[in-house]
């Protein structure tokens, strides 16, 4: 890279928020679909000012950031999508990140160095006053709900199938969920084996959330749900579980909070007994966008979450689990989106 390319490649960073939010409001105003309808043969300024309903400055100030984000391309003065425009335009990954970036993130993102001093989601008051996201997820705005579970259901859902083998090869009859989220691998469970019961852990207002998707789908006959606040020292998860499921659970504590939890784990596990833990790991992705995706949703735990999670490297997690006093015995790595998926026993 010479000099010339790294002041450019810079003052993309210096302007990243003014990119990110041009390109946010084209694809929910739907430019983005109507020049991909144009194809090759593009668009005018006025066409898409008459598309999207927006005024002839407001496309013209859009697409001045565009063309020169490499977003968009002109030609005879029309404009047509780049590479990077079809992956705005079209790409489920990236529509689902520029929602979680813009709904969930971005306003939260300016007390990021109040969080990183503090050690606190700083960023979680401008939604409300709670202690962490988890407290108020169900009291979030809806379009705020919304883009969050977005986020977390499309990495996880694309891992449930194979996740699914992996789980009930061993045929357990009950399996614990620790963070139910809103029941969508509960409800894959019980599809997936007609003698199967889940046992789901969570706060109780998630719980709430779990109990009515899992009923209205027919399953409520096969569910236990145990209300539990897994930072709180006192709290025990229930015994009785052939398998312990944490899918995407754990990368929202701290290390400490972590290690406590597994061994809370620890204590109603049975020789033999598996414990898996499906997480994204930066160091086991194959592809670069993931591992950077991956970077940036640290800062959202850090800003919004909790203050003090992250997303992790397996190997900085894996000390995590010896000190729980578990042993990891199988690692799945490429699990759908990118997941790992370990099974952990008892030494």
């Amino acid at each position: 890279m010479t000099a010339v390319e790294a002041k450019a490649a810079a003052q993309r960073i210096a302007f990243g928020p003014m990119v990110f939010q041009a390109c946010w409001i084209m694809q929910r105003k739907e430019l983005f679909d109507a020049l991909a309808q144009a194809g090759t043969k593009g668009l005018s300024r006025e066409e898409l000012a008459k598309a999207s309903g927006l005024s002839p400055y407001a496309v013209m100030v859009l697409t001045d950031m565009a063309l020169t984000a490499d977003v968009l391309a002109e030609k005879n003065g029309r404009m047509v999508l780049t590479k990077t425009g079809v992956m705005l335009a079209f790409d489920d990954m990236t529509k689902v990140n520029m929602d979680f970036t813009g709904d969930v993130c971005f306003a939260g993102l300016a007390h990021l160095e109040e969080a990183l001093v503090e050690s606190r989601p700083a960023g979680l008051k401008v939604f409300g006053d709670w202690p962490t996201v988890y407290q108020g997820l169900a009291h979030l705005p809806q379009h705020v709900r919304s883009s969050w579970f977005h986020f977390d259901h499309y990495y996880s859902d694309h891992s449930f199938p194979p996740a699914l083998e992996i789980v009930f090869r061993d045929h357990p009859k009950v399996v614990m969920d620790v963070g139910g989220n809103t029941g969508k691998w509960a409800l894959s469970c019980l599809r997936h084996d007609a003698n199967v019961r889940m046992m789901v852990v969570d706060l109780p207002g998630q719980l709430r959330e779990v109990e009515r998707n899992v009923k209205a789908a027919g399953f409520g006959d096969r569910l236990t749900t145990v209300a539990a606040d897994m930072l709180d020292p006192t709290s025990k998860l229930p015994e009785g579980a052939d398998a312990i499921w944490m899918s995407q659970f754990l990368d929202c504590f701290g290390e400490d909070e972590i290690v406590a939890i597994l061994r809370k784990a620890r204590a109603v596990m049975r020789p033999g007994m598996p414990l898996y833990i499906m997480e994204t790991f930066i160091d086991r992705q194959r592809f670069e966008a993931a591992s950077f995706s991956l970077a940036a949703t640290s800062l959202y735990f850090t800003a919004i979450a909790n203050g003090n999670s992250r997303m992790y490297r397996a190997e900085h997690f894996a000390p995590l689990v010896a000190a729980a006093g578990l042993r990891v015995v199988k690692e799945h790595d490429d699990v759908g989106q990118g997941h790992s998926i370990w099974r952990c026993e008892l030494p």
